[in-house]
């Protein structure tokens, strides 16, 4: 039952929840570390939550308190194992696209079981990436663009679709100014590519992917040393791809060989090109749009998998570079 909550303003309202039936371990579960999972279900639907045993009240406006009841009783049904802030986050992602409808997600052959497309977008991404021999994934940071592109990566090789994975990106400093790096080549450029080092190790082990490496199996460079080269049987992923000049751009695509893949990821809103240089990947966009083989995908806030308040972070960006006018984003 929903009733006026006298104490907060005339728009809010409380409703009182029982889980059932009453089980203690689910109840913790549930609840997780101090209650730190209802902090996620709190922060995504913009509620409070206050608990008694097993009775829980929703404070917030009518609309988010009756979804925080479905994504609370939802929770309780999988609380029979043990649930992270991870679970909960992603969970709350998968709820909110519930009522979409979306083909089912391609099975890939990672280190990760539950890895899967969590938006009906991401799905799309990764029906493309597997059909097609150009794929472009535009969208904001914590969409999975570039995640998903190297699990698409792993899958190809161990299927033996592809004989080798070459990660690349452009050698942009976002924003700063970093000055002499120490090390050879390979340490100079490795802060550059740790994104892409962090998603291989998960994807495969730290063990195996140490051994491909060895075996060059695995080839990560910037984009700079791309050039002059034909890549053939590979995997190729070119990230942070909004901060290439379109002749890079075009150097890059030229690069592809027989029996290889190419998957192009970036944020049209994060470039870091200096002032005045066009943006590689928004070129691309424009002059390929009527290419046939080439398949893009675009993602938007809903699409972030990544904790609750990132998608309320780049809706308020969105609207800020709305009100201002815009800048270098795709048009």
């Amino acid at each position: 039952m929903v009733t006026t909550d006298k104490a907060s303003a005339p728009k809010l309202r409380s409703l009182q929840l029982a889980l059932e039936p009453v089980d203690n371990t689910r109840l913790a579960n549930l609840c997780g570390a101090l209650d730190e999972n209802l902090r996620q279900i709190e922060a995504a639907y913009d509620v409070v939550i206050s608990r008694r045993g097993e009775h829980l009240t929703i404070r917030g406006e009518a609309a988010p308190i009756g979804i925080a009841r479905a994504a609370l009783q939802e929770f309780y049904k999988r609380a029979e194992q043990h649930l992270t802030v991870e679970d909960i986050q992603l969970g709350l992602i998968e709820l909110g696209k519930r009522s979409e409808t979306s083909p089912a997600t391609p099975t890939l052959l990672t280190r990760r079981a539950d890895l899967h497309g969590r938006t009906p977008r991401q799905v799309e991404y990764l029906r493309a990436i597997q059909s097609h021999d150009i794929t472009f994934g535009l969208g904001p940071a914590g969409t999975g663009k570039t995640y998903l592109a190297v699990a698409c990566a792993v899958d190809a090789f161990e299927r033996e679709q592809v004989q080798r994975l070459i990660l690349t990106r452009p050698a942009v400093e976002a924003g700063e100014r970093l000055g002499f790096l120490p090390g050879d080549l390979a340490q100079k450029v490795d802060p550059y590519l740790r994104p892409l080092y962090d998603a291989l190790y998960d994807l495969m082990g730290f063990e195996r992917v140490a051994k491909m490496f060895e075996r060059q199996c695995i080839e990560i460079a910037p984009l700079a040393f791309m050039r002059g080269r034909t890549l053939s049987n590979a995997f190729i992923i070119l990230d942070e791809a909004q901060n290439t000049t379109p002749e890079q751009m075009k150097m890059f695509l030229t690069r592809i060989g027989i029996g290889s893949r190419a998957v192009v990821t970036g944020d049209l809103t994060q470039i870091d090109l200096p002032r005045g240089h066009k943006s590689g990947l928004l070129d691309a966009v424009r002059t390929l749009g009527d290419v046939r083989g080439i398949a893009y995908t675009r993602f938007a806030k809903e699409d972030v998998v990544r904790h609750p308040l990132v998608a309320r972070i780049v809706d308020a960006y969105e609207r800020a570079s709305a009100n201002s006018g815009g800048g270098n984003e795709e048009s």
